[in-house]
């Protein structure tokens, strides 16, 4: 029985619509590459009794939970703490079988998200972290807030938030710090946008959410280690084998698009180059001529549905 705030917590998006195309209900070896607390594994694993598991999560709180919900499974299931950029030394360091599915959830998971603690999201007033995987040392939210200039303040906002005010926050964040008002909190960031911003009360969304996101990217180099998962997913995979990847907002979206149409053979070079040089070559069959969305009844239950974007390939 999942603990009771696994179960508040995890609603896996496009579930039914990602096992259509993973097919786990005929056996094989599978990969969950950013596990969470596992919603997406448990219905790969519920398909079938020959099917195998290898989760992957950054992050050792997803691990611990998610190994508690799989216990039926045990057997069939590899945990991996890990970045899902190693994906493909993971599965060689585990079995020589190529995998038939490999499904990545993008993003922050609901746990992350939730936690009162780890600074993902303003609606707690928490030291500004935003790491995924906690204990990698890396650079948190805070660290990057107190030693970026103006200048790469204001294009990382931009760039990874699509905040079109980007200039005038990393200004004010600025202007903060050689007040000597250190941004430690969430509600420190959170407050400080706000009074840069001051959007109207028709704006649906907060005015740090952009921030935030841009924030939450950088720390976590995720848009950087989309391609090179993608890439090694496909050359891992059997022949004939499915990679799925659920995205949540345009520049994700956009990556795993670019590099489905690259790998299905798609020249990108300038019209005037007389011959390729961008590498295009027809190594999969894309699946879904337009990314698969939820419906209105999946977004009514799960209201952070409804960015989600369902894309899916298959290796030739």
């Amino acid at each position: 029985m999942l603990e009771p705030e696994v179960e508040n917590l995890h609603t896996p998006v496009l579930l039914m619509e990602a096992m259509h195309f993973l097919s786990p209900n005929e056996g094989g070896l599978f990969v969950d590459a950013t596990v969470g607390l596992g919603g997406h594994s448990e219905e790969i694993l519920r398909a079938s009794g020959s099917t195998e598991l290898i989760a992957i999560d950054q992050d050792a709180a997803a691990i611990a939970k998610t190994q508690k919900r799989l216990e039926p499974f045990e057997g069939r299931t590899h945990f991996v703490h890990a970045n899902f950029a190693k994906v493909k030394s993971i599965v060689k360091g585990i079995t020589s079988e190529m995998p038939k599915g490999i499904l990545a959830d993008l993003g922050v998971s609901s746990l992350q998200f939730d936690s009162e603690t780890r600074g993902f999201s303003f609606r707690f007033d928490a030291p500004l972290d935003m790491r995924m995987d906690p204990d990698s040392g890396g650079e948190t939210a805070a660290d990057i807030l107190a030693t970026r200039t103006e200048e790469e303040i204001a294009n990382l906002i931009y760039e990874y938030g699509e905040e079109r005010l980007s200039r005038k926050i990393a200004r004010q964040i600025v202007w903060a710090r050689e007040r000597g008002e250190a941004l430690r909190t969430t509600g420190d960031l959170a407050r400080l946008v706000e009074k840069a911003v001051r959007r109207g009360p028709r704006d649906k969304i907060h005015p740090a959410t952009r921030t935030f996101q841009a924030l939450r990217i950088a720390v976590n180099s995720e848009l950087e280690i989309i391609e090179g998962f993608l890439l090694d997913s496909v050359e891992i995979l059997k022949t004939n084998g499915i990679l799925a990847a659920i995205t949540f907002h345009s520049l994700e979206d956009r990556i795993v698009k670019q590099v489905f149409q690259r790998l299905a053979g798609k020249c990108s070079c300038p019209p005037r180059i007389p011959k390729c040089i961008c590498g295009a070559e027809k190594r999969v069959e894309i699946l879904t001529r337009k990314p698969v969305i939820p419906g209105e009844t999946e977004i009514a239950l799960n209201p952070r549905a409804r960015s989600a974007k369902l894309r899916v390939c298959k290796k030739l």
